[in-house]
């Protein structure tokens, strides 16, 4: 595959393959250059009048890295092609619109899969990797409970309670997706791969490390804000007192999303971390389907009744980019005040307060007390 030295692309994966360049700097860089291709051509004087862009960032995007990085992107382009891997740019109309939200979300995915990644419903299952009997029978319980909502679920491709995720959701006909602390191409464990291949048609693969890294252990938290943030909520099943289950959990909290947790016997080591979460209000308790239902406002009653009120869709063509990225930010947030707004969305308040003025005339939003804006 020739690679074209204007491909957009192509000098995006460059981008965020620059050591030291994480990626709120890249963000950064891209909001002063415009596109990483012109990031990639400024001179040293006009990167260095850009704010957070030191001398070291300044020597790694115009030294010999730079020309390690373009090498590096050119191979990985060939690979994705090769192994029918996307390549998401965080400016990309297919990243996932959960993530874009979430201010230290990785600037590239690599993606390997059939499922939409923007589906409706989104739901996380964690879990320690000495699962019990327990454990694995609660989580398939959970999964079979969520079936009539057809909900994407996301987990870690780890032992114990993420496997038994992914597991009890091929089994039950659901899209299932795992994020990986490795490259694509190093599966990890390498124990999982069976269930990993059926992932790669009935969900996918996902991963912010480019190709070939290893399971490094400094991954994994990265690998759980991820986790965290592509689900409307999460569940822990069984989790000790340490463990990345609860990293996953305190950094859903940190994203003001929904975290259930599933008690177990008392005493029981599994299951510590679940009931302290529990005792501290950080996690609803999770009992049935329905406790999840009610706090996702997924209830099936609501349907029933005729009160339930699908999640609206909008065409980007009827908006600005400016105005769509305002609705993205409510589809996930559902209620935001407007300096949440502003950040999220990175457009000054000044502007947003313009954006949602015109698009309450326009009866698309709707101003609450204390300068909150939900859908209409």
């Amino acid at each position: 595959m020739p690679i074209s030295p204007d491909d957009t692309l192509f000098h995006e994966v460059a981008l965020t393959l620059f050591p030291g360049i994480g990626p709120q700097l890249t963000r950064q860089l891209m909001s002063y250059g415009g596109s990483a291709k012109n990031v990639l051509m400024l001179p040293p004087g006009k990167l260095r009048k850009i704010p957070g862009v030191g001398p070291t960032t300044v020597a790694t995007l115009t030294g010999a890295e730079r020309t390690s990085a373009l090498k590096r992107a050119e191979d990985a382009l060939r690979k994705a092609e090769k192994d029918g891997v996307r390549l998401l740019f965080y400016t990309s109309k297919q990243y996932p619109s959960r993530l874009k939200t979430i201010p230290d979300a990785p600037v590239l995915l690599y993606y390997q899969g059939t499922a939409d990644l923007n589906q409706p419903k989104t739901i996380g299952i964690v879990g320690t990797r000495k699962a019990t009997d327990y454990g694995r029978e609660q989580t398939e319980k959970l999964v079979q409970g969520l079936v009539v909502h057809r909900p994407l679920v996301v987990s870690g491709l780890a032992y114990g309670i993420d496997i038994a995720a992914h597991r009890a959701a091929l089994q039950e006909g659901l899209e299932t997706v795992g994020v990986m602390a490795t490259g694509l191409d190093v599966l990890y464990p390498a124990a999982h791969r069976k269930t990993a291949e059926k992932m790669l048609t009935q969900g996918g693969l996902l991963t912010e490390f480019a190709f070939g890294t290893q399971p490094d252990r400094f991954n994994f938290p990265a690998r759980n804000r991820i986790i965290a943030g592509l689900s409307d909520g999460t569940v822990v099943v069984e989790a000790a007192r340490k463990g990345g289950a609860l990293i996953t959990a305190e950094i859903a909290l940190s994203y003001n999303k929904d975290v259930l947790a599933v008690p177990g016997n008392l005493g029981s080591a599994a299951s510590e971390g679940c009931h302290d979460l529990i005792k501290a209000n950080k996690a609803a308790l999770y009992g049935e389907p329905a406790d999840l239902e009610q706090l996702l406002n997924w209830d099936a009653a609501l349907h029933q009744s005729g009160k339930f009120k699908p999640t609206p869709t909008y065409d980007p063509a009827d908006f600005t980019a400016e105005e769509f990225q305002l609705l993205e930010v409510l589809l996930v947030s559902k209620e935001e005040q407007m300096d949440n707004l502003s950040w999220k969305a990175q457009l000054p308040v000044n502007k947003v307060a313009t954006l949602l003025l015109g698009l309450e005339f326009r009866g698309v939003v709707k101003a609450l007390p204390g300068k909150k804006f939900v859908l209409a």
